[in-house]
């Protein structure tokens, strides 16, 4: 049986790095991790990939404690990288620079609030990014302009929200009291 992880916004309190399901089974346990960090990603609406900020990080929580350095050495480093990858690809989920100009998790839940309070966040922030793996290994990142990226169905529910409302969806940094809290 796979250890649940429990939806905390910090690494601390949960179970700690990388696991096996009882038979030992790492592909279960990827796609198991993988759907809980999804579910996460939506809860939490906004969250960094890997840096360090004011708001949770998907790396952290996916290794389940905090990371010192890069992931990339972190015992749970191929699962994070894998995790990542299907998250990149997740039709739920947008990649920006909105946090401290650090690579940000957009879920689709918060995309009216966030279309609602653009002009206050800075639109230069909310370019898509995406990630090209190139024959080499390298990776080569796209930005997709905003609004390009934004849904018709999420510039419409974005009309029905009061800034109020939009701000209150967003974590505290990115609230708005005459400048944006985040840069």
């Amino acid at each position: 049986m796979v250890a649940t992880r429990r939806s905390t916004g910090t690494a601390t309190g949960r179970t700690r790095g990388v696991g096996r399901d009882g038979d030992g089974d790492v592909t279960s346990h990827v796609e198991d991790l993988t759907r809980l960090t999804r579910t996460w990603v939506e809860e939490q609406g906004v969250v960094l990939q890997s840096a360090r900020g004011p708001i949770p990080n998907v790396a952290e929580f996916i290794a389940g404690e905090p990371i010192r350095g890069s992931w990339w050495g972190h015992a749970a480093g191929k699962m994070i990288y894998e995790i990542l990858n299907v998250l990149d690809d997740d039709k739920d989920i947008v990649t920006t620079r909105l946090v401290n100009a650090k690579i940000t998790l957009l879920h689709a839940r918060v995309w009216p609030a966030i279309v609602r309070v653009s002009a206050r966040l800075g639109t230069q922030r909310l370019s898509a990014i995406h990630q090209e793996h190139t024959e080499s290994g390298a990776h080569r990142n796209h930005e997709e302009l905003y609004p390009r990226w934004v849904p018709a169905d999420a510039i419409t529910a974005a009309t029905k929200l009061s800034e109020t409302e939009a701000f209150g969806l967003l974590p505290a940094c990115l609230r708005y009291d005459g400048e944006p809290k985040s840069r």
